[in-house]
């Protein structure tokens, strides 16, 4: 029975990673931060083979306990860690660089503590206290994949060629994390792991939350300049259909694979 751990779980694209990835046939470990948020992953519990674990993954005591909790569960084993989690500062989104001229408090803000606090701990420091928690048991495993959401942001080409030039922080954060990817494939390539970045696509994950002018703003600057390399881009996907072309791509992975940067088709494809 293939095992999987997702984070992120409770909400959002982890919650539907976690619905599509329920069946007879697999084992799901659903990672959440509280459990007061997961009532509805315990609503797909019907397939009686997923279990829902608390754990911050920025506490690397607490991801530990929750590696014994898995190893206990699963005979010692786990094949796919997906590292869903992940922070958005919604606020410096619609902010471009050049804004900070001058105002040297909101760069502080910003790219101290968005890039720091959430970059460093959350994003950066998160991906690796996980996968370092849980190695000894993906090397124990049959799959070995480690999967991290990405964002075809990160990508410079892809910048380039659509002219956005928003979203700063958050695609910094995002290309560093890739490069920890990188890192992790390139020691463990020869263990038969495959360690994969993978971007979701835009994916309406905002619903029927409010959202300001500002943020609605940079929504079209941001269509519009995707629109310059795809002009048939209608917008955002459903996070269903994103999850549904990551776990094909996800399925389909081996070692050659390991160290990409892939998009939800399995190329370089961002929208």
């Amino acid at each position: 029975m293939p095992s999987y751990l997702i984070t992120g779980a409770s909400r959002g694209i982890g919650l539907i990673i976690v619905h599509k990835s329920v069946n007879p046939e697999n084992l799901v470990y659903a990672l959440v931060r509280n459990l007061d948020t997961a009532q509805r992953i315990e609503a797909l519990s019907e397939w009686g083979n997923i279990r829902v674990v608390k754990g911050d993954i920025t506490d690397p005591d607490a991801l530990k306990i929750v590696a014994e909790e898995v190893s206990k569960g699963n005979n010692g084993k786990l094949d796919v860690l997906i590292n869903n989690a992940a922070y958005i500062d919604r606020d410096s989104a619609s902010v471009p660089l050049t804004e900070f001229h001058g105002k040297e408090n909101l760069l502080e803000k910003v790219l101290l503590e968005t890039v720091k606090s959430f970059f460093i701990y959350f994003e950066m420091g998160a991906v690796i206290h996980t996968i370092n928690a849980f190695l000894p048991l993906l090397q124990a495993g049959e799959a070995k994949k480690v999967i991290t959401l990405s964002t075809g942001l990160a990508d410079p080409d892809f910048s380039q060629q659509t002219g956005y030039y928003l979203s700063a922080p958050y695609s910094i954060s995002k290309a560093a994390t890739n490069m920890v990817i990188t890192k992790y494939s390139v020691q463990f390539k020869k263990d038969g792991f495959i360690f994969v970045a993978i971007s979701p696509g835009l994916v309406d994950t905002v619903g029927d939350q409010e959202i300001s002018s500002e943020e609605l703003a940079g929504y079209q600057v941001m269509l519009e300049g995707f629109r310059k390399i795809k002009p048939t881009f209608e917008g955002a996907i459903s996070p269903e259909e994103s999850v549904k072309a990551q776990l094909a791509v996800i399925d389909r992975l081996t070692v050659k694979d390991t160290g990409a940067f892939l998009s939800h088709h399995g190329n370089k494809e961002w929208l």
